[in-house]
């Protein structure tokens, strides 16, 4: 089915600091956008062929608005930069509804959550939810300094500043991670979201203090996809097209040069628009989103970086 999109307009940006602005997107009648759940992002059409997610960081129960935190990125492929330049007041434009791969476990009797510079947005949300739930919570926030960092304004004036907890690198008040991770039992449930190396850090020490896969909940929004590899066949069962995927070359670029629709997002396997189905073959996973007991199952597969270990495979689209 066609994506639903949504047209709304910046009705509110806010600079935080050089390299964050935070917007807010309402509709353009000024009725409620459609609800969401803590932990969704959507996806934002900034130019042809140009849409990237976005984390909502505000309160779920109020859908006057969606808001959005957008670090403009150095290394950016060309998403954060148009967002900075052209996302102004006024300015009208597409977004996806909202989408949830992130979600708050409700079983949890207690969370742990931990943001890393602009991983900080799904972490608000979540810990707008959790306080009106009245569930025990605590949020972390990291940074390298106050004046590199977003959110502080609101943080400090928020329902749940009591819960709030800021480490920054410039003063040495960096998270001593082992301390708040050391009373975690089986009812504690640790979400972590942030660039690479941080949340690599974050999950591999929860993983040496014993917490269990299913309870530490992860969000990658930036990763070195590995490209390149040995040719093979592509079977899209429903459409009755057979391909060839070249060395250099994803599925979703092979199958959509031979007319079958691939929706993708991302490209960088972190967000699961382009998951699909696998009939038969061995997927060769190289995404983020997947758990690593969904990718020993061999069943599914993101179209965007992931490959083949076999030389053919057959897919359910």
């Amino acid at each position: 089915m066609p994506e639903t999109l949504l047209k709304v307009v910046v009705r509110k940006r806010e600079n935080h600091n050089d390299g964050v602005v935070a917007l807010e997107l309402a509709s353009l009648n000024g009725e409620a956008l459609p609800a969401f759940e803590a932990g969704a992002h959507i996806d934002v059409h900034l130019g042809d062929d140009l849409i990237r997610q976005y984390s909502l960081c505000n309160d779920p129960a109020d859908t006057s608005a969606y808001r959005l935190g957008i670090l403009k990125d150095p290394n950016s492929r060309g998403g954060s930069v148009a967002a900075h330049l052209n996302l102004q007041e006024g300015t009208e434009l597409l977004i996806g509804v909202p989408r949830n791969h992130f979600p708050l476990d409700a079983s949890a009797k207690r969370s742990i959550l931990i943001g890393g510079g602009i991983g900080i947005t799904p972490m608000i949300a979540m810990a707008y939810s959790l306080k009106a739930e009245d569930k025990a919570f605590e949020l972390h926030y990291c940074s390298r300094s106050p004046e590199t960092s977003g959110f502080l304004d609101e943080l400090a004036s928020c329902s749940f500043y009591d819960n709030v907890n800021l480490h920054f690198d410039s003063n040495d008040q960096r998270l001593d991670l082992e301390t708040v991770l050391k009373d975690a039992d089986a009812d504690t449930h640790l979400y972590v979201c942030g660039p690479n190396g941080f949340m690599e850090w974050v999950i591999s020490t929860a993983k040496s203090l014993g917490m269990a896969d299913k309870n530490v909940h992860k969000e990658f929004f930036n990763v070195e996809v590995e490209t390149g590899g040995a040719s093979f066949e592509v079977v899209a069962e429903q459409s009755g097209i057979t391909v060839q995927v070249g060395e250099d070359e994803s599925i979703a670029d092979a199958l959509k040069a031979a007319g079958v629709k691939v929706k993708v997002s991302c490209e960088q396997g972190t967000c699961g628009t382009c998951l699909c189905d696998v009939i038969e073959g061995t997927p060769e996973h190289r995404d983020v989103y997947l758990t690593e007991e969904e990718k020993e199952d061999n069943d599914q597969i993101t179209l965007c970086c992931s490959r083949s270990l076999t030389p053919r495979l057959v897919l359910d689209i």
